[in-house]
């Protein structure tokens, strides 16, 4: 598939042009500049054509900022894979020098350069890209990428003109795509987010994971903004992992771009398969951990605990492993049931242990239980531990059980009163689920309905 890359320095709005050609908000749209870092990718339907399009950070050449390098290697990937580079210029401002500078550097590239000139809002702004022309990249396209007026559509087309499609290609392209959904059938894709507290390795290990430098890593907390997702395949299985930006308190947290961004990170919970909560082996486990768990378990999401920076702790024998699993468990009770690995990203430390751990939660979350055997099970617990009295020293009474739901697994019980229901009585039923049939991994949803027995 043909890829797009939208580059220009800052505050251009690269981020709301890729958001109009996606069709949706997909991308962070701030007015402050710097706010997209990381490539951002998006498939995009235009003219009965698919392609990719790629958000990308803004460019500032020659800069001594360490974060500005990296976006600009993030830039400079975006470029390298893509087919055609469209180069975004402000209309509004007027021809800067910088755009002179990212326009020299683009004239290097062998890619098709389209040049753009957004906040054309109004008829009257419209001679406001004649200066444009002196950039030597032929004639611009004024758009307005906020109002969706304009040569949108226009740019859209001239994207397409610009793919070098040929019988062949087509061919090639087809065919991969006829393999690409051979394999799709045989296996779902499993969704993986990587959440966690800010600067505690989930952007480092995306880039371990994915094969290169796919989002920036940075000591500087709040570095990742937007939820970035990478597809990886890893032993026949796919993945789109999704590494999100650190999840904070509320009182550290400005109203804005990373308000926002935690938003995002949340909802990547929300639309993921498998989380990965992954927590500095060497701090404590916090409040905000806490609160993150509970947001995985009230999900319903199969999740894996990563204890990353392992390679800094002295003592890493097999008996540490275990006081440490046992310390995680105690303090994410809510994810009890999720395994708990150990790597370090920046040692590339066992991190493919997440890909296997993420795919064997994803196949127990899946997994449905044959309504006989479930029972058999059930009338085996209630035999060995009889259900509590309650009001009126009426007893609860267990008829039936099944499973009625997947992802998580859901169990009905079918009982004389769903009031006489104890919380300790429901998790003696979970955990005697869990001993028939493992479910490691994922958490276990329990419903009651009551039904009048036949006299």
């Amino acid at each position: 598939m043909y890829s797009v890359a939208i580059v220009g320095r800052p505050n251009v709005g690269k981020s709301t042009l890729f958001n109009r050609m996606v069709g949706h908000r997909t991308a962070i749209v701030d007015d402050n500049p710097g706010v997209t870092r990381d490539r951002l990718y998006h498939e995009v339907h235009w003219a009965g054509k698919d392609f990719l399009v790629i958000d990308t950070g803004g460019i500032i050449l020659n800069s001594k900022e360490t974060l500005s390098k990296q976006v600009l290697q993030q830039v400079d990937l975006a470029m390298h894979e893509a087919d055609v580079v469209v180069f975004l210029v402000d209309g509004k401002n007027g021809l800067n020098p910088y755009d002179e500078d990212v326009a020299n550097m683009l004239r290097q590239t062998s890619k098709p350069v389209i040049l753009a000139v957004n906040k054309i809002d109004t008829p009257k702004e419209e001679n406001n890209i004649f200066d444009f022309f002196k950039l030597g990249l032929g004639e611009p396209i004024s758009l307005s990428a906020l109002r969706g007026t304009g040569g949108v559509g226009d740019l859209l087309d001239r994207v397409t003109q610009a793919f070098p499609y040929s019988i062949e290609k087509k061919k090639k392209d087809s065919e991969e795509d006829d393999e690409i959904e051979a394999e799709e059938e045989k296996k779902e894709t499993i969704a993986l987010a990587i959440v966690g507290k800010p600067n505690v390795g989930k952007s480092s290990f995306l880039n371990v994971l994915s094969g290169h430098e796919r989002t920036i890593v940075s000591p500087e907390p709040g570095t990742t903004r937007d939820a970035i997702d990478v597809k990886i395949k890893h032993e026949g299985q796919e993945f789109v992992v999704i590494d999100t930006a650190g999840v904070r308190r509320k009182s550290k947290v400005d109203y804005g771009v990373e308000a926002f961004a935690v938003v995002r990170a949340l909802k990547a919970i929300d639309r993921a398969d498998v989380v990965a909560l992954v927590v500095d082996v060497n701090e404590e486990i916090s409040n905000q951990e806490q609160k993150i768990a509970t947001k995985i378990d009230e999900a319903g999401k199969a999740a894996v605990i990563v204890l990353n920076k392992w390679d800094l702790v002295e003592d890493r024998s097999s008996g540490a492993m275990n006081e440490y699993t046992e310390h995680v468990r105690r303090e994410l009770k809510q994810l009890s049931f999720a395994e708990v690995i150990f790597t370090s990203a920046k040692n590339k430390l066992r991190t493919h242990n997440l890909l296997t751990a993420a795919k064997k939660a994803y196949e127990q979350s899946s997994r449905r239980v044959p309504t006989a055997i479930l029972n058999q099970v059930m009338n085996e617990a209630v035999a060995l531990t009889p259900p509590p009295s309650g009001k009126r020293a009426r007893r609860l009474k267990i008829y039936y059980c099944t499973q009625v739901d997947v992802r998580p697994p859901t169990f009905l019980l079918f009982v004389n009163d769903p009031e006489l229901m104890t919380d300790n009585y429901e998790h003696y039923i979970e955990r005697k689920i869990r001993e028939a049939f493992e479910f490691s991994g994922t958490p276990i949803k329990i419903r009651m309905r009551a039904k009048e027995r036949n006299k």
